[in-house]
Parts: C-alpha cells; sequence; structure tokens
C-alpha cells in the first residue's frame, strides 16, 4: 500500500496574481492541457515525468520545473511511488512585472529548459511557498518575487521575432474565437470548419499546430478555466457544470480534475483534496 494522494490549491492574499498547489500524487495523470500563465515548481521528492514541446521530461528531488504561458503539457508519476511538489503559477502580468525590473529589453520572457536544477532557487521557491501556507504575508510576497526573479535572471530568454502568418492562422485564430464564443454550445467539426472557410483536416492539423490541442480539448480548456472563475464567486459546482457546457458535474469534476489536479469542491474550499490508501500493482 502507497501513502494516499493530497492536493491543496489556493491562492494567498499576498500574492496576487499566483495560484499555489501543494500535492503528493501516484496515480493521477494530469491530460494535454495548457495554462495562462507560467507553472513553476520544485519537486520535493519522487519523480514527475511529462510530455512538453515534443520531448518526455523526467523531474526527480530537488529539481524545478518551469513551463512557459500557453503551452501543451501532460503530468504523472515516473516510479511507482508517485512524486511531491510545490508549484505556483504566476500570471504573465507578474512575471513580465517583474523582468522589466530586472532584464534588459522587451518581450514576454520564457523559459527554454522545463527542467533545471539550481538549489538557490529550489529552497527559495520552497520558502515562499510554505510561508503562504502559514499565512506570512510579508515573507511569502518577498521570497516569492526573489524566487522568481532569480529563475529569470539565470534561466529565462527571450521570445525570438515572429514569423509570418501560415495559411491557417486567421482560420486558427476566427475558429478559437468562435469555440469561446460557444462554450454551451459549441459547432460540429464540420460547421466550424465551414464557419472559417476551411476543411476539417485541414482545420484539425492548422489548430494543433497552433495550439497544441485539437479543437475539441481546447474547448474543454476554455470551459475549466471558465468553471474555476464560477467557482471562485460561489456557484454551486452542479450548476457550474451547465453554465459551462459539461453534461453534469460529474463530467466537469473528470476534466477540472485532469487539468487543475483538484476536484471543483476541493478548489472551491481551497482545502486539501485527498483519496484513500491505494494497492500497488
Amino acid at each position: 500500500m502507497t501513502a494516499p494522494e493530497t492536493a491543496r490549491f489556493w491562492r494567498s492574499p499576498a500574492l496576487p496574481g499566483v495560484d499555489l498547489l501543494r500535492a503528493r500524487y501516484v496515480t493521477h495523470r494530469f491530460s494535454r492541457h495548457v495554462h495562462d500563465g507560467y507553472a513553476i515548481g520544485v519537486i520535493l521528492s519522487g519523480v514527475e515525468e511529462f510530455d512538453y514541446r515534443g520531448v518526455r521530461h523526467r523531474a526527480g528531488g530537488g529539481s524545478l520545473v518551469l513551463v512557459d504561458p500557453e503551452q501543451v503539457h501532460t503530468g504523472h508519476a515516473g516510479e511507482p511511488g508517485g512524486w511531491a511538489y510545490q508549484m505556483l503559477y504566476p500570471s504573465v502580468e507578474v512575471i513580465a512585472g517583474i523582468a522589466a525590473e530586472l532584464l534588459a529589453g522587451r518581450g514576454t520572457p520564457y523559459f527554454p529548459e522545463a527542467v533545471v536544477s539550481h538549489p538557490h532557487g529550489a529552497a527559495l521557491l520552497r520558502a515562499a511557498h510554505d510561508a503562504a501556507e502559514h499565512g506570512d504575508d510579508l515573507a511569502s510576497s518577498t521570497l516569492a518575487r526573489v524566487a522568481f526573479g532569480v529563475l529569470l535572471q539565470h534561466h529565462a530568454g527571450r521570445r525570438p521575432a515572429g514569423t509570418a502568418p501560415s495559411a491557417g492562422h486567421h482560420a486558427v485564430r476566427r475558429a478559437r474565437e468562435i469555440l469561446h464564443e460557444r462554450l454551451i454550445d459549441p459547432p460540429t467539426l464540420e460547421d466550424l470548419a465551414q464557419a472559417v472557410d476551411a476543411g476539417p483536416f485541414v482545420l484539425i492539423r492548422a489548430f494543433k499546430s497552433a495550439t497544441g490541442l485539437p479543437p475539441h480539448a481546447y474547448l474543454n480548456t476554455l470551459r475549466v478555466r471558465r468553471a474555476r472563475s464560477l467557482l471562485d464567486s460561489g456557484m454551486p459546482a452542479a450548476r457550474v457544470a451547465t453554465e459551462v457546457g459539461f453534461t453534469d458535474q460529474a463530467h466537469l469534476t473528470r476534466h477540472f480534475k485532469r487539468i487543475v489536479g483538484v476536484p471543483p469542491a476541493a478548489y472551491q474550499r481551497a482545502g486539501t483534496y485527498k483519496t484513500g490508501p491505494e494497492k500497488r500493482t
């Protein structure tokens, strides 16, 4: 038997624009998904494996994980005992503001390497996370800013100049707009392709090339983002499910946990999600 899985996802008033997660996962698997901000964290024990930018990465104890905004990735245990980690999810605005103070030049910072070793940066992130958990607002806000600054100075780059838009660029942009507008009653693939004047297979290829996800998976990501906003407002999960287009609360819970890491109820109460002991197979 293994120890139970446990996860807590919450926000601290001292860290506006930053979500926090402390978790231990064994069998949980994150589906392919994206964050609208950065995902920055430290592995406490075990090994996490994740697919990112066409490569499978392994992050062991003490490693730092650095994932850029809107970049598709997964997440699962890299060994039978699972992994434990502390994650911070700063918004683009938070990181851009720090980068503007510390780094010369313009543009949004990005992290070329997804897994790095930086003991000082890891210690700062852990200290910031621990301080937030204990309600030490001054310490958490100070340490988080210093930690992000250290990582930017040592591991961040600037995105290269963009290339000319591809032939499918405008079709994908319009398709994304339609999916944003029609969370509850999305069109079929054929109708979506017709609306953007593209063939269905052409649209699938262009959409996945641009976003990393096929249209239906992208739609579920949008639904989960909207669900988080509604849960934050206090709306019951059962109603949230219908408001964002899921068939029922179980459907919402399944997709929500695969992307956020905790079920909607645990997210809403900012409490700890815990499973029972699991048998090894």
